[in-house]
């Protein structure tokens, strides 16, 4: 509604995970390499996690979008929530199976000659399972199971575990340690960091056709403080300030554009609602892999301002230049990671 108003040829906030709009920190560089290495390179299981909201399902959108399709066979499960004998149903499916017997032996035994045709043939079988902190104990040990298909060299079947940061705790669970000594990598991305802020909404402007943003520094401060740095909550603020601003033919988004959007998302407390009855997100634990260690940002102006106004302000992470990961330079000898980290 608003895109001519603000010169734009598409939307730039949707919620839609649009790997065109990923915007990458360095924890969505370190993990986009390190899916890719652990894919292209057999390594059998792999675990990304990371809070709801942090751009998880979109990584994996472009992970799978810039895959060599010649060598890699891929069966993405979106929806975890099956019994045992289903998620092997739907698994087969997805990678094409026209016909599936009921006797699981028989499934079974299908199933791994496709396994072991892709192997012969040169090509790589990737299963990857989103929202995976939904897996009941049940389907994890099916899927531990179904990653013991292999080679004397190699790993038949690579398995991606995408989820939030609930699976971490579930895999540290005593009856899952076979399934965690398994994973050979694991990754995690957190919520942008301030500065972050102003360069994501900067960059999804731009990609949606826009010449410079018109938030206000104030503004993206509130943003960054009522999201907490979760890319897709900055989607709802943004959208609405935008829309805001539109009704007020406003070419710019001030502060008190988020402010009230905040407010009506119930983001922060309003003058009728006490700040207690607002829920808060929880920051979980983070597990880091390959992570830089963080330098704070330089002052934006206008944060004097927000001193008195009751947010939960956002954690200023350091952002140095890190020496960088082992997946990350093993992918560049692949002479891949280019590749997938270009649009």
């Amino acid at each position: 509604m608003y895109n001519e108003f603000f010169g734009l040829s598409k939307e730039p906030f949707r919620l839609t995970p649009d790997p065109e709009f990923l915007y990458l920190t360095p924890q969505h560089r370190e993990a986009l390499a390190g899916i890719t290495y652990a894919i292209v390179g057999r390594k059998g299981f792999t675990v990304l996690t990371g809070d709801a909201g942090t751009g998880k399902t979109t990584l994996l959108t472009r992970v799978l979008g810039h895959l060599p399709t010649a060598r890699v066979q891929s069966s993405v499960i979106i929806n975890p929530t099956l019994s045992p004998a289903e998620f092997l149903e739907s698994t087969m499916l997805d990678f094409g199976f026209q016909e599936i017997p009921d006797s699981k032996a028989q499934r079974i035994v299908q199933f791994q000659a496709f396994l072991w045709k892709a192997q012969r043939e040169g090509r790589i079988t990737a299963l990857i399972v989103d929202e995976a902190h939904k897996l009941s104990l049940e389907v994890l040990e099916e899927i531990r199971l179904l990653g013991n298909f292999e080679s004397a060299q190699e790993k038949l079947l690579q398995v991606v575990l995408v989820g939030q940061s609930e699976l971490d705790e579930m895999l540290d669970r005593e009856p899952l340690r076979q399934f965690k000594q398994r994973i050979a990598m694991r990754l995690a991305i957190a919520p942008l960091t301030a500065l972050d802020v102003e360069r994501y909404i900067s960059h999804r402007w731009m990609k949606a056709g826009g010449a410079r943003s018109p938030f206000t520094e104030d503004a993206i401060l509130a943003v960054a403080q009522a999201s907490r740095g979760i890319p897709r909550v900055i989607n709802v603020i943004c959208d609405n300030a935008l829309m805001q601003a539109f009704g007020e033919a406003s070419a710019r988004v001030e502060r008190q554009h988020v402010l009230d959007v905040a407010k009506e998302l119930r983001l922060i407390a309003s003058a009728s609602q006490p700040a207690a009855a607002v829920t808060q997100p929880v920051a979980s634990p983070q597990v880091r892999v390959a992570v830089a260690q963080p330098l704070a940002p330089p002052p934006m102006n206008g944060s004097a301002a927000f001193a008195a106004h009751p947010f939960k302000t956002l954690e200023r992470y350091n952002v140095g230049v890190p020496r960088r990961s082992l997946p990350a330079r093993l992918l560049t000898k692949l002479k891949l990671r280019q590749k997938v980290e270009t649009p």
